[in-house]
């Protein structure tokens, strides 16, 4: 499925598109080599815009929970890139333990937690899933829409407490799929004798979006030098504001003050290339997912003049968590479509190979808005079908796989940061 963008590539993307075509044997050599020096999340999924004028990153999950929207074809892919991914940690694994959200209604979610089985089997794994819930003694039956059960198992410390699996079950490898919105439960920490992927500090407990994108930052600025781009084309201004609180108004004084800076930064890069639209950014919880506590600002009075239920959806996100602190992000237009619906593209990975992606589509949402929202839709998006090899002697702006080949890079920019953020942010460096 190929989108169609309401506005064409224009100058900065064509000439990005170009240089990006020309620089590839430079640009897989630079990957490879910063992947000798960095170690790679095991997976990770980035929401991207495409504005037609800016191609970047908003949003980069840890734990992605979307593997059933990738295309049945992408699954060797999938596969082969878990095999790497584990070989690294436990080169003779034979269990894994798979610890997933606790969602019983969202019946999607548990088909890519099925999605996600199925991939980690064919690598030769035993694969069975934990339940995260301490209070709980009975496994859980989760039955899927094709009538196929999951079996969620309530997890086991050893006898020695050094070790975590279920009953009669010793997994070399335990996984997560639970982004641990509100804390890091007890029977997660003082594993010493297994994998945990991600680590701990990768869930949102303790995780930060300003972190990534400073991360993010870093990366830009090597990899614009080195293909003589402006890193603000694949790069969204940011900033962090605290001790915010909607409901009492304090702290607003602050968040407005950022936004104002953001839209003027913004304001000068759209007079430099011509760009007419108008400007604006994205506010939103700087920890958490969901397309929870978001919203879009273009006037920064905006943000003063909330009504109750605004703040409250501000206020409050995923497991009921308070939020007080915000990233203000450059707002990136999207102006892809699928029929007629705005569309942005989620790219997957597995360790630092892209396995696949997916629009994600609303047909209720702006072009300036969150997709991440109820009544959202995907359409899966094949990265490796044979004509997507990248086309270098076509027009650019006008060969499908070559656009593919630049969400792939961007993708794996932000992967990148990813990987330097929570090497940064780690805790106990000597331990993972």
């Amino acid at each position: 499925m190929v989108p169609h963008l309401a506005t064409a590539l224009n100058g900065p993307l064509l000439d990005f598109e170009k240089k990006i075509l020309e620089a590839t044997p430079s640009i897989e050599r630079w990957f490879r080599l910063e992947w000798q020096e960095h170690t790679p999340p095991f997976y990770c999924s980035v929401d991207m815009r495409n504005s037609g004028f800016k191609l970047a990153p908003v949003d980069t999950n840890l734990f992605p929970g979307g593997f059933n929207h990738l295309g049945s074809e992408m699954l060797p892919l999938a596969v082969q890139a878990s095999m790497a991914a584990i070989e690294k940690y436990c080169p003779d694994a034979r269990n894994l333990l798979l610890i997933p959200e606790d969602r019983p209604c969202n019946a999607s979610y548990w088909q890519n937690i099925a999605r996600q089985m199925q991939i980690y089997r064919q690598t030769g794994l035993n694969v069975r899933l934990g339940n995260l819930d301490e209070n709980a003694t009975e496994v859980k039956t989760i039955v899927l829409a094709d009538g196929a059960e999951l079996l969620v198992e309530p997890l086991q410390r050893s006898a020695n407490g050094r070790r975590l699996g279920l009953k009669n079950f010793d997994p070399c490898t335990i996984l997560l799929n639970n982004d641990l919105s509100t804390r890091i439960p007890a029977i997660l920490e003082n594993i010493h004798e297994q994998t945990l992927l991600p680590p701990l500090h990768a869930g949102w407990a303790m995780r930060r979006k300003t972190n990534h994108f400073a991360s993010y930052d870093e990366v830009v600025k090597k990899f614009a030098k080195m293909v003589e781009i402006d890193p603000w084309l694949i790069n969204p201004f940011h900033a962090k504001c605290g001790d915010v609180d909607f409901e009492a108004g304090t702290g607003l004084d602050g968040l407005m003050a950022s936004v104002d800076t953001i839209l003027a930064k913004i304001r000068k890069k759209y007079k430099e290339y011509g760009i007419k639209d108008k400007p604006f950014v994205i506010v939103k919880a700087d920890a958490g997912t969901c397309g929870m506590g978001i919203m879009t600002v273009r006037d920064s009075r905006e943000v003063r003049d909330l009504s109750s239920k605004q703040r409250n959806k501000m206020t409050v996100v995923k497991d009921g968590r308070e939020v007080h602190d915000y990233i203000v992000q450059e707002g990136v237009y999207t102006f892809e479509q699928i029929d007629e619906s705005v569309a942005e593209p989620v790219v997957y990975m597995i360790d630092r190979y892209v396995v696949g992606g997916f629009y994600r589509v609303h047909q209720d949402r702006g072009v300036d808005e969150n997709l991440n929202a109820p009544g959202m839709e995907f359409v899966p998006l094949a990265f490796a079908q044979q004509h997507a090899v990248p086309d270098v002697r076509a027009k650019p702006g006008t060969a499908a796989p070559n656009r593919f080949y630049m969400y792939g890079v961007v993708a794996r920019l932000a992967l990148l940061a990813a990987s330097l953020e929570l090497e940064k942010t780690d805790p106990n460096p000597e331990i993972y």
